[in-house]
Order: structure tokens, then C-alpha cells, then sequence
């Protein structure tokens, strides 16, 4: 499968039984090693780059304003709509580029579902980790403070933090795959950017004071690889793409279940 964007489908749709459901496909070097996928590569480097500087750099003015105090109900809300405001943006600026995925889970639940070739998935998180991390360079070299980390709150066990990131991460691929993937979706195509960012905000009110709601590994990475404080990374790592990979495997495979190319061939690329 080409590399292409998964918000913008450009191929007919063919409804197919459970038994013909999409296929996961591997990719090849020449679908994933071309100019179109080079832009998108780098169209997700800095996307992701803008959402993260914009998230990690809400939680870090949150900091400075409240002399480093605990995050209480009104820096929640200020840090989930900096995270929603931030992903709506990052998500509209390259949709036609890349298709806007900016999260390693997000991609692998776009390739278990049949939207993305494994191998132009792996670039893509590449891509994304880059941007986070570079991210996170700019905001410790313009504010010389401390990058908060994502971690646990006091009495949240490992397995129970995997979880939650499960379920809110579920929640994000799925709006992902409703308004952006669906081919029976309508007019909410042209709202998915906005409801992308309203998902991961609410989410972010929900899962914050318990995991710190991530919902992707990139933007838990940029903070864990500027600091070398990966204790906790795994939690961020594992929840997401299990949540992620779900989404994709029962919205893409099982709700949708078609034959055609969620996204164009790479010489019909935006």
C-alpha cells in the first residue's frame, strides 16, 4: 500500500463481508521512499513538533505561573484545552500532506486497520519521536526550566495507568476512524480535526490527574528522552498502542471491513 494521506480518501468504497475484511499490508520501499512520502515524513516531524512544544509548554507556563505548585482543577482544564487547541491546529495544518497522524498510535491503528502500510507507519513514528523530541530541545533551551515528565499519580499502579491509557487512547483512534476514515462519514469529515482535539482534551480532564492522559508515545518521548527519565515511558508506550492498535483492528477491520484504499497511491498524493 502507497504512502498516502488517511484523512483525505480519493477510492470508491466496496462493502465486503466479516470474511473479506481490509488486509494489513507490509508496504515496500518504493511506496514508502519517494518525494510524497518524504514530504509526509516531514510534515509529521513538524506538526508533531507544534502540538508537543504547545502541550509540554502549557504544563511548563502552568509551572512558572504557580511557582511549580500542583496541578489543580483550573491548570487541568488550561493544560487539556492547550492539548486540544494544539492538536486541532497540528492536525489541520498537514491533513493533505501526511494526513495529520501525529501520534505512533494513531498510525498503528490506521495500519491494523488496513490504511497505512506497516512500513510507512514505522517512518512515520519515526518521524513523529523526532518532532517530539526536538520539541522538547526548544522548550528547555527557551525557557531553561525542568520538562515535566509523564508519570503515575500517587497510588495508580502500573497495570491499572496501561489501562486507562488503553481505554483513552481506544477513544481517540476511533474518533480518528469516525470522522476522518469512515467513507460512510459524511459531512463530520469536515469537522474531524475538531473533534480529534476535543477527545484527546476531555480525555486529558479524565486520565490527567491519574496518568497525565498521553495518549501517545511521542509526546510522552520527547520529555523522557530531553530528561533520560524513561522509569515510566513503557506505561506510555504499551497502553497507547495496545488502545491504538484495538481501534484499529475492531473500527477498521470489523465496523468498516472493506476492500478499498483508505488512502490514495502515492501518484495521486496531495
Amino acid at each position: 500500500m502507497a504512502v498516502t494521506s488517511c484523512l483525505v480518501l480519493k477510492t470508491k468504497f466496496s462493502p465486503m463481508s466479516a470474511a473479506k475484511m481490509m488486509k494489513i499490508a507490509v508496504g515496500t520501499l518504493r511506496d514508502s521512499i519517494n518525494l510524497a512520502a518524504i514530504k509526509a515524513y516531514i510534515a509529521e516531524t513538524i506538526a508533531t513538533l507544534v502540538f508537543v512544544f504547545a502541550g509540554v509548554g502549557s504544563a511548563i507556563a502552568y509551572g512558572e505561573l504557580t511557582k511549580d505548585a500542583a496541578l489543580d482543577p483550573a491548570g487541568l482544564v488550561a493544560v487539556a484545552v492547550a492539548h486540544a487547541f494544539a492538536l486541532f491546529v497540528g492536525v489541520t495544518m498537514v491533513a493533505n500532506v501526511s494526513g495529520g497522524h501525529l501520534n505512533p498510535a494513531v498510525t498503528f491503528g490506521l495500519a491494523l486497520g488496513g490504511n497505512i502500510s506497516l512500513l510507512t507507519g514505522l517512518l512515520y513514528i519515526i518521524h513523529q519521536m523526532l518532532g517530539a523530541m526536538l520539541a522538547c530541545y526548544l522548550l528547555q533551551f527557551v525557557t531553561n526550566k525542568a520538562i515535566p515528565v509523564h508519570a503515575l499519580a500517587s497510588g495508580v499502579g502500573a497495570f491499572e495507568g496501561v489501562v486507562f491509557e488503553i481505554v483513552i487512547t481506544f477513544g481517540l483512534v476511533c474518533t480518528v476512524y469516525a470522522t476522518a476514515v469512515d467513507p460512510k462519514r459524511g459531512s463530520l469529515g469536515t469537522i474531524a480535526p475538531i473533534a480529534i482535539g476535543f477527545i484527546v482534551g476531555a480525555n486529558i480532564l479524565a486520565a490527567g490527574p491519574f496518568t497525565g492522559g498521553s495518549m501517545n508515545p511521542a509526546r510522552s518521548f520527547g520529555p523522557a528522552s530531553v530528561t533520560s527519565d524513561f522509569s515510566s515511558f513503557w506505561i506510555y508506550l504499551v497502553g497507547p498502542m495496545i488502545g491504538g492498535g484495538l481501534a484499529g483492528l475492531i473500527y477498521g477491520q470489523l465496523l468498516i471491513g472493506s476492500s478499498y484504499a483508505a488512502i490514495p497511491e502515492s501518484e495521486s498524493y496531495p
